[in-house]
């Protein structure tokens, strides 16, 4: 019999785990939406009704073996994961892959596919009625909401907001100077270095006009207005001997191997962990591939596991379908063109399509 591997969260890491642990172990994939949301495209799903619906990819094909149980983790711990129905599911190793929560439109918290793609909707429409918007936070979602905006609505005036004294920090200078250029030519209007006294009246995503005032005097009307920052990692189910991996703010402690601290058969993967490197898809999908190759190992009764290696820094970040630029690992820049090609083109939706088994 096939040893039992469960894998909590079917985002980037949790999918391309599931996929690459297939065929040499009983995988149970436990992820309470009813799609993969594609969140690299999430962007411009909110400013492109035609877009939108191409994030939303059935799990239906991802897995030859396994199979995707629709429910919620509530409770875990080594050996067994409890979840939201009352079900109880054993395993002999579990991959805890539950990301994070992000203000929408960079991610959407429902798990129907049919009532997200409503609200992706819904916010199209109030940027449609808005003249301007108003961005808090200019990191790299802040940046490619404006250039997706600016992209749909060329004249629409958008204005970002952020206490950092500059956009991208520790990214090359040539990298930030790049964005910055393009940011400028779109008219993107950067108020960097502060912060507002207070946040606008209106419900956020929800056009109505508004006066506000940061900290060093300037006053910015808008129509709407967008949150671009607040990475919360979702990890309260764990419990038992698990509990004490848990760090304040909510990420999880790993070893080398990706293993739990104190476990053998526990591992995390993506924007839970305290791996210290930015949280995005790709490093999601590159701890999927060593924490596969170490259960495989274990399974087949390997003692030698494998270490991952943060890479070096690196970003692809697309200013709509035509702009952005790209900063290859060792510090290389690649300009529009190219980042177009490789992401701003379709945000590959194209390549998960393929992964998902949805394409060919």
């Amino acid at each position: 019999m096939s040893p039992k591997v469960v894998i909590v969260g079917g985002g980037y890491g949790g999918s391309a785990a599931a996929k690459a642990l297939d065929a040499v172990a009983d995988v149970t994939l436990v992820e309470p939406k009813d799609a993969f949301l594609h969140n690299v495209g999430a962007l411009r799903a909110a400013v492109d009704s035609d877009f939108a619906p191409q994030i939303f990819l059935p799990y239906d094909h991802l897995l030859s073996r396994g199979r995707i149980v629709r429910d919620r983790a509530v409770r875990v711990e080594p050996g067994t994961v409890s979840l939201a129905s009352g079900n109880a599911l054993d395993a002999d190793y579990i991959v805890l892959a539950t990301g994070s929560s992000y203000p929408f439109p960079a991610k959407s918290d429902l798990d129907d596919s049919s009532a997200s793609l409503e609200k992706f909707g819904a916010t199209q429409k109030q940027l449609t009625a808005a003249d301007k918007v108003l961005l808090l936070g200019a990191g790299p979602v802040g940046l490619e909401f404006a250039g997706e905006i600016k992209a749909r609505w060329p004249q629409k005036q958008v204005v970002i907001i952020d206490p950092a004294p500059s956009i991208l920090s520790g990214y090359s200078d040539a990298f930030r100077e790049e964005i910055l250029r393009q940011l400028d030519e779109l008219g993107v209007e950067l108020l960097l270095n502060d912060s507002l006294v207070q946040e606008p009246p209106t419900e956020v995503g929800t056009a109505g006009a508004f006066d506000v005032t940061t900290r060093s005097g300037a006053e910015v009307s808008a129509q709407v207005w967008f949150r671009a920052y607040g990475v919360t990692p979702a990890s309260d189910y764990l419990s038992g001997s698990l509990a004490p991996a848990r760090l304040d703010g909510g990420r999880v402690e790993v070893l080398p191997s990706l293993q739990v601290k104190g476990q053998t058969t526990v591992f995390a993967l993506g924007d839970i962990t305290d791996v210290a490197e930015p949280k995005r898809a790709g490093a999601a999908m590159r701890h999927a591939e060593v924490i596969a190759g170490n259960i495989t190992a274990l399974i087949e009764g390997g003692k030698e596991l494998t270490s991952y290696e943060p890479g070096p820094a690196a970003i692809l970040l697309p200013l709509g379908p035509t702009g952005g630029a790209t900063e290859l690992p060792g510090g290389e820049l690649l300009g529009p063109e190219v980042t177009a090609q490789y992401k701003g083109a379709d945000l590959m939706v194209g390549r998960f399509s393929e992964t998902f088994g949805l394409s060919g």
